[in-house]
């Protein structure tokens, strides 16, 4: 019978199955003790949800489902082992990684952002990466500085 009449993959296929990794960053991998944290925790989540794949009896499925979690565990690996924590900042007079900085804009709107690592950066959740265009404008300013921004003023309002 022919192979294409049968369910079975070969084991070429089967091993086909790896995902490519996801990207990292270029630049330097700086984290707060938080972020460590949570990328430690990750971590450890890609390798739970990797190592319940064993309890899979069919070789093919087992590789399917353990596609994700395998390429997971590479990535928070490789962010932990290059991580940099950054300790909180000693001073409030100017912004810096791990500072809590609110600014107004030109158009009225006010912001409060904290800088973090690129991993841990959630701008819905009120923080942005250090690398992030609004974060590199802002880095090492002072209240009452003001920055421009793509047509945009942003005036450092606070610093924490």
């Amino acid at each position: 019978m022919s192979v294409a009449f049968t369910k079975e993959e070969s084991s070429e296929t089967a091993a086909e199955i790896l995902l490519p990794d996801r990207p990292i960053s270029p630049h330097p991998n700086r984290v707060t003790q938080a972020g460590l944290k949570a990328l430690e925790f990750q971590l450890q989540q890609a390798r739970e949800a990797y190592d319940a794949t064993s309890a899979i009896e069919d070789v093919n499925e087992r590789r399917r489902q353990a596609a994700t979690p395998l390429r997971d565990t590479r990535y928070f690996a490789a962010r932990v082992h290059t991580a940099e924590v950054v300790p909180d900042p000693a001073s409030t007079d100017s912004v810096a990684f791990g500072s809590t900085v609110t600014f107004s804009r030109n158009d009225g709107r006010v912001q409060t952002y904290r800088i973090v690592g690129e991993d841990e950066a959630d701008p819905k959740a009120g923080s942005i990466s250090f690398v992030s265009p609004v974060a590199r404008l802002l880095m090492g300013k002072a209240v009452g500085d003001v920055v421009g921004a793509e047509g945009q003023e942003l005036e450092i309002i606070a610093i924490s």
